[in-house]
Order: C-alpha cells, then sequence, then structure tokens
C-alpha cells in the first residue's frame, strides 16, 4: 500500500516529530516544503538545484555523511543557493536495525564530515526507535518527517501518477518528500518540473525548513 498523504492518524501516534511545516511565511504567503533525500551526487543534486533556482525555490537537502565526503563541491553549492542541509546519517542506516548507541554515532558522524552544525534530522526510511528519537531529540534535534510521499525511487510507478497524488494532496504546510538519487533520477525529472510549475501557479512559496 502507497500512502502518498500521510494518514491523520500517525502524527498523533508519533509525537514529538515534525510532519509538516507553518502554513504562511512573515508576510502571510502560503507555503509548501520540497525536501531531497540522499544526495548530494554530481548525475542529479546540481539539476535539482538549477530547476529550484529556475523558480525562485528554496529547499531542504537531507544529505548522506559519506556522499557529501565525496562531494563536498555540491554541499557547499546547496548552501550558496539558500537551501538548507539536515542530517541523514552517515550511511543511511536503519533505526530499527542499529542500537542506540550506533545510531547516534552514525548521527555524530554526519557533522564531522560536514563539519554543519545544523539540527534538522530525518530518519532514514522513516525508520527510528522511540529511544533513538527520544535521545536526538534531548540533544537539539528536530526530527522532521513528512506530510507527502513522492515514491519517486519506485521506477515502475508512472510519473504522472506521482505528478497527480502531488497536485491533489499539496497545501500549505505540506513537508514533500524526494530524492536527489540515481534510483529516483527517472522520475524527479519528469515529475519535479511539473510540479514546480504547478506550485507556482498555485501562488504558493517554496520554503526551505529552518535549522533554528
Amino acid at each position: 500500500m502507497r500512502w502518498f498523504k500521510v494518514p491523520f492518524w500517525i502524527p498523533w501516534l508519533m509525537p514529538y516529530r515534525i510532519w509538516r511545516g507553518p502554513q504562511h511565511d512573515h508576510q502571510g504567503r502560503p507555503c509548501v516544503y520540497l525536501t531531497f533525500d540522499d544526495g548530494p551526487i554530481p548525475e542529479v543534486t546540481p539539476w535539482v538545484l538549477d530547476k529550484l533556482e529556475a523558480y525562485g525555490a528554496k529547499a531542504t537537502f537531507f544529505s548522506i555523511g559519506d556522499n557529501a565526503l565525496r562531494y563536498p563541491e555540491i554541499l557547499r553549492d546547496i548552501l550558496k543557493r539558500g537551501h538548507t542541509i539536515g542530517n541523514h546519517t552517515q550511511s543511511h542506516c536503519k533505526g530499527n536495525e542499529t542500537s542506540r548507541e550506533k545510531y547516534l554515532e552514525q548521527v555524530q558522524a554526519f557533522h564531522n564530515a560536514t563539519q554543519l552544525r545544523t539540527n534538522l534530522f530525518r530518519p532514514p526510511y522513516g525508520r527510528i526507535t522511540s529511544g533513538q528519537a527520544s535521545s536526538l531529540t534531548k540533544l537539539g534535534y528536530r526530527i522532521v518527517m513528512w506530510d507527502i510521499l513522492s515514491y519517486d525511487w519506485q521506477k515502475e510507478l508512472p510519473a504522472q501518477t506521482i505528478y497527480a497524488q502531488l497536485k491533489k494532496h499539496l497545501r500549505p504546510g505540506s513537508i514533500v518528500v524526494f530524492h536527489d538519487s540515481l534510483k529516483a533520477e527517472k522520475n524527479l525529472r519528469q515529475v519535479l518540473p511539473k510540479i514546480l510549475e504547478h506550485i507556482n501557479k498555485q501562488g504558493m512559496v517554496m520554503a526551505a525548513l529552518g535549522s533554528d
């Protein structure tokens, strides 16, 4: 079963995590929040940055420490263009298969690799135990989940279906998950320009999540 839109009861079962962003900015304009997981990589991330810039959009990139070590220039470009970066662990580990101690080490390793002090964190696969979440929250992390999941990595899923579902569920405050990864590239290249155009026509601002 694919839940493009997170059912209302899931945030209720998993509190102390961010499922939606502010609906309006300080000027009263409606906002949505595009996020990109698993980069940065040279095959996809620079293309995403160019598309965002063409539409005046800001976004949040939940990057993997291993990729940041390989491509630090892309990480710097993300920040230079006014986007924010979040922690997605050092090597994309699954919380439910990792001890709390090892999980926290993965989170810290990301900071060591990137030299970034971001407090935005998204668990890979959305999998994080209550103990891990509690520890990270006590350390000052904001655990960012999502309102809408694009499923862009599922190659058997037609891009038009993804686009239709995003249009159907987008609303002010939505946090949308895309992936700047090779696995998602085919669908992302078809869907992202269309959804950027759609959001612009709706008069909504595409904002980055703050890390303060």
